[in-house]
């Protein structure tokens, strides 16, 4: 794993070695941040079933002011930090250890205005997906012209609207797809 663009670019990231998980495919992150392009620069982004940290990583390399991580996992919230402690990232990040959903909420909390927020559960959780959608359905922790990204299985078929936030674009590449969500225009 490695960075693909930006202030940190072909740096290498520690990857899962041991640790179950699939993180994002470089080739998929590019694409995605293709696709977010220059609207990064100046951005929070949040990170939401971090993992390895590649997707908040790519975004602070790619100009984003501030990147938040939440992992649950012990053992990955600790990769993240040696992620961001072998590119010498000190300001601008922070890892939330702990459940998403009470994460989000501390951040919904704190009046957090989030640019970007990637959620990238296990494949097999699509349930904790889909709860953490429904929750920032009705939060008002993304920004008014705020991006909401679900990376899922292909096979997985999310809603095209909820209440509040509507796909406005599908990316499929191999086995993965990206949801892209905006808040909806009546909303």
């Amino acid at each position: 794993m490695r960075v693909i663009a930006g202030k940190y670019r072909s740096r290498r990231l520690n990857g899962p070695g041991l640790l179950r998980m699939r993180p994002t495919s470089d080739r998929l992150r590019e694409t995605l941040f293709n696709v977010l392009g220059p609207a990064v620069e100046e951005s929070l982004f949040v990170d939401i079933f971090a993992g390895t940290g590649a997707v908040g990583i790519e975004a602070l390399s790619r100009g984003a002011r501030e990147a938040i991580f939440i992992e649950s996992h012990a053992p990955s919230a600790r990769l993240i930090r040696q992620n961001l402690a072998s590119l010498e990232i000190a300001g601008g990040a922070s890892v939330i250890e702990s459940d998403a959903m009470e994460a989000l909420k501390k951040l919904t909390m704190r009046h957090i205005l989030a640019d970007f927020l990637f959620l990238d559960p296990p494949y097999s959780k699509t349930g904790d997906l889909l709860h953490a959608l429904e929750y920032l359905d009705g939060s008002r922790i993304v920004a008014p012209h705020g991006i909401v990204i679900a990376e899922h299985d292909a096979r997985t078929d999310l809603p095209d609207r909820l209440d509040r936030l509507e796909r406005s674009r599908l990316l499929e590449q191999g086995d993965a797809s990206l949801s892209f969500y905006r808040l909806a225009a009546a909303a």
